[in-house]
């Protein structure tokens, strides 16, 4: 049997609000709604839940839509298309609301800053048709809000990397007489709204006054402001907790051996480890002063001395969860019992010294690494290839690939391939008519 896939236009958006079931007539619905199934995390969530006998639908934008390994899942019952970004936030919204009416779901679980700005744009008028998998306004302002996550680390005793606030490219060359070079240029938010849609903001290494410069006038023209942050240069450790109704419930660490894009980002080479004492102390603090309910993830990065400076929290299904899920402390449903009601399970155990890759994306790092070389921690070529190589003799999981459910292993590897293929066409015919 074919996965049933919706589509929707905004034209159709404004039809099915319109309809409303027959008396008699049952309607189908699920325990969870997983938003932005693009995403490996999402993918990770609909097997965690679907796995374990309930009822999971997913959800993307259209742009996003095609040939989604998370809509190839077994436990992925139904595929819902929302229009797409260039129609607006409220045509998205509206066609949420719409299919929740059509389609109930108990729990709504995102993955992605900007799905999850919307969620709290639009909290009363969603929640009146399913539970929000977030947490908090007021923890989520702090969450969100780099500059106000690091003075509260400041108020907890906690190490930050020295940082000045930017608000104008102006000031940049001020800023870097504090701070030094390198220097991380960091958006104050990831996610910045204008009147239609969002835009996603990420952390850039400057090496000069003129990479600086120019990094804090990319955020300034979108409307953003920045901090120019002292580099961290050292290992990548990041606590995962789950937190609510005054305990802790779930604990669990990894670190990265590798990062998309190089200098820091998303971890595509991670290890379970476990929880240091130092960090894994200070990020339980930090949630409880927040009182940041429900999953966080909480990224430090430890200078050459071994001392760890926190950089973000992350208030939402990260990226890097499937290692967590694999070593047995399963996120996603903690994150459904919380938000439906249920009691929660206590984790208190898992397996330390796991591996999970996610090939397309050390794939990419290796290149970048490449093009990079020269760059403040960044290895050479020859070093950053054989690790690369290396790996691949090391037991480890893969991003998408499992034996119970091989369909989006096979969609994301057919992905994979057509977005190389598109790449080289692109590169073949801009160099035959230079």
């Amino acid at each position: 049997m074919s996965l049933p896939i919706h589509l929707s236009s905004s034209s159709e958006v404004q039809t099915r609000n319109e309809q409303v079931p027959q008396q008699g007539t049952p309607i189908k619905a699920y325990d969870t709604l997983v938003l932005d199934a693009h995403l490996r995390q999402s993918l990770a969530t609909v097997r965690s839940l679907g796995s374990r006998g309930l009822r999971v639908a997913a959800l993307e934008r259209a742009e996003l839509a095609a040939h989604l390994p998370t809509f190839a899942s077994r436990w992925c019952q139904e595929a819902f298309v929302a229009p797409s970004s260039e129609q607006g936030i409220e045509a998205y919204v509206q066609y949420l609301e719409t299919r929740l009416r059509a389609t109930p779901a108990r729990v709504l679980i995102t993955s992605s800053d900007g799905t999850l700005e919307i969620l709290r744009q639009h909290r009363e008028r969603l929640s009146r048709h399913a539970g929000l998998a977030i947490a908090s306004e007021s923890a989520l302002d702090m969450a969100v809000q780099k500059e106000r996550t690091l003075a509260l680390a400041r108020e907890l005793q906690i190490n930050v990397p020295i940082g000045v606030p930017i608000r104008t490219s102006s000031e940049v060359s001020e800023a870097v007489r504090t701070v030094g070079l390198p220097a991380v240029v960091k958006p104050t938010r990831s996610w910045i709204f204008g009147e239609q849609t969002g835009v996603r903001l990420n952390c850039q290494l400057a090496m000069t006054v003129d990479e600086a410069r120019s990094a804090v006038e990319q955020v300034e023209r979108l409307g953003g402001t920045s901090i120019l942050q002292q580099f961290v240069p050292g290992r990548c450790e990041s606590i995962h907790l789950f937190y609510a109704r005054g305990e802790v419930y779930a604990r669990f660490a990894q670190w990265a051996k590798r990062t998309q894009p190089p200098l820091g980002g998303t971890s595509v080479y991670r290890q379970s480890i476990a929880v240091p004492e130092d960090i894994g102390e200070q990020a339980e603090r930090l949630v409880r002063a927040a009182q940041l309910e429900g999953y966080a993830e909480v990224e430090f990065r430890r200078s050459v001395a071994g001392t760890p400076y926190l950089m973000e929290i992350n208030p939402r299904l990260s990226a890097s969860v499937e290692v967590a899920v694999r070593a047995g402390v399963d996120f996603p449903h903690l994150l459904y019992q919380w938000a439906n009601g249920d009691p929660i399970d206590r984790v208190k155990t898992y397996h330390v010294g796991m591996w999970m890759r996610y090939l397309q994306g050390d794939l990419l790092t290796t290149l970048q690494t490449i093009t990079q070389r020269r760059r403040a921690s960044v290895p050479p070529p020859s070093r950053a290839i054989s690790g690369f190589l290396a790996s691949f003799l090391v037991p480890a999981h893969y991003d998408y690939f499992d034996w119970r459910d091989l369909k989006p292993g096979l969609a994301a590897t057919i992905d994979f391939g057509r977005v190389v293929a598109r790449r080289l066409r692109r590169d073949f015919f801009s160099r035959r008519y230079l």
